[in-house]
This record gives structure tokens, sequence and C-alpha cells, in this order.
């Protein structure tokens, strides 16, 4: 089956070429042409993924993040957005976008930024997940409940932030490059986008370690990539 689209932008002409761009890769299109149209379709259009303008009248794209993730924490939600500079993708990604692409942009490059979301969704299933693992008497994740427990409480992580722990976890103690990191949680789409990965793996220390600043977890070797502590020889 075909995967549904929410298109919400509030200039027709690109709504038009988006829902023709996205049909023809085999898409299915719900268009919306304000923030408020968007919240109201996403119940009767269902859709799988959401390409979200920033930049709207009333409700902009920043408040209708927020507002799908009290309602969904998992549906994907990418930016589409004329505004390049560093704060709006930072504060789009920290608000729950799970991608954020400026204008002018290629068809090409929009469908497999789709797909790249759609597949992270995908990953995250159950067949690829584990049994419970024991980090530390600290940090324990249930990846067959979905489930990270922080001193024995459960902390919400989206889906990209559960993606990457899930891949630290397969790989103990190993050195994993940012090309590695990238093309594995995110696709090999983001191969070169580092910054993606640098502001992703803070958002997962500040959920998952006791001091940000001095990592227990997760380790730096700058310019290299990452490594997650070796909890084998625990």
């Amino acid at each position: 089956m075909s995967a549904r689209i929410l298109v919400v932008d509030d200039d027709d002409e690109i709504r038009a070429m988006l829902d023709s761009t996205l049909r023809f890769s085999g898409f299915e299109v719900t268009q919306a042409a304000t923030g408020a149209d968007a919240i109201a379709a996403l119940a009767s259009a269902q859709p799988d993924a959401v390409v979200l303008d920033v930049t709207m009248p009333g409700v902009d794209g920043f408040e209708v993040v927020q507002l799908i993730r009290r309602r969904d924490a998992t549906l994907p939600v990418l930016f589409l957005s004329a505004r390049d500079a560093v704060e709006d993708r930072v504060r789009g990604l920290r608000l729950g976008g799970d991608d954020y692409v400026t204008k002018p942009f290629s068809a090409r490059e929009l469908v497999s930024r789709i797909n790249a979301v759609l597949r992270r969704v995908e990953l995250s299933s159950p067949a690829e997940r584990s049994s419970l693992v024991q980090v530390d008497d600290r940090l324990q994740v249930d990846f067959d409940n979905r489930l990270v427990l922080v001193e024995g409480e459960p902390v919400k992580l989206r889906p990209t932030e559960y993606r990457l722990l899930h891949y630290f976890i397969q790989n103990p103690g190993r050195m994993l490059s940012h090309e590695q990191l990238l093309s594995r949680v995110w696709g090999p789409e983001y191969v070169d986008d580092n910054q993606l990965l640098r502001l992703y793996v803070a958002y997962l220390r500040q959920k998952i370690e006791p001091d940000p600043s001095n990592p227990r977890y997760i380790f730096n070797e700058r310019g290299i990539g990452y490594r997650f502590v070796d909890f084998r020889d625990a």
C-alpha cells in the first residue's frame, strides 16, 4: 500500500508542485493550506508522514509540530522551509521534527528524505528489537517493549533518539564513525550531515546521562565519531 503524505503549505503553487511530485513517486497525498487545516486533517487523512512548511499565517509549522507531538510521538514530520538559519533548523528538530529541508530543493532530494524517515519508522518495528539490556544499575533498555529506564524511571525518547540509542547498544565499545551512524540511523542520504548527528547525540545525552557535560555512556572522538560504553565488561 502506498504511503500517505500530508503536505502543509500556504503557497498554492508549492502545494500543487509537491502534490504532483509525490504522486508521481507513488505516494498518496492530502493537502492542507494552514496549520489549523493540517491539525484537522490528521484524523481523516491518517498520514504516514507530514511535509510541513514553517512560515504560515496563524498557526505556523513550529506550533503544528508541537500539536502533532502531543498526539503522536512517532509520526514522521519533515520541515520544508525557506528559513535556512541554523537556529531555525535546530528549533525545528528540537520541537520534534525528524528532518529539515530548505527551499529551494530538488524533487529527488525531497522524495529521498521522505523515504528515509519512513524507513526509520519501519526499522523500529518489533522484529529488529532485542530483549532487555542492562547497561548498568542506572540505565536499562527493554527493546521488546520500547522502554528506556533511567534510575528506574521511564524516559521518553523520540523515534530517532531511540534508533540512535539502539544502534549504540548494538555496538558497545566500538568506535562508530559519523558516516556509519548517519547512514545506519538516518539513511545514506545523510552521511555528510554531522550537525544533525551532534544535535541528536546532545539530545540523547540530556535524557540518559547523569552529567551530559561529562558523559558516562556516549563518548566523542573528535573528528572521528562516537563510542558507547562497553557494558559487556561490567
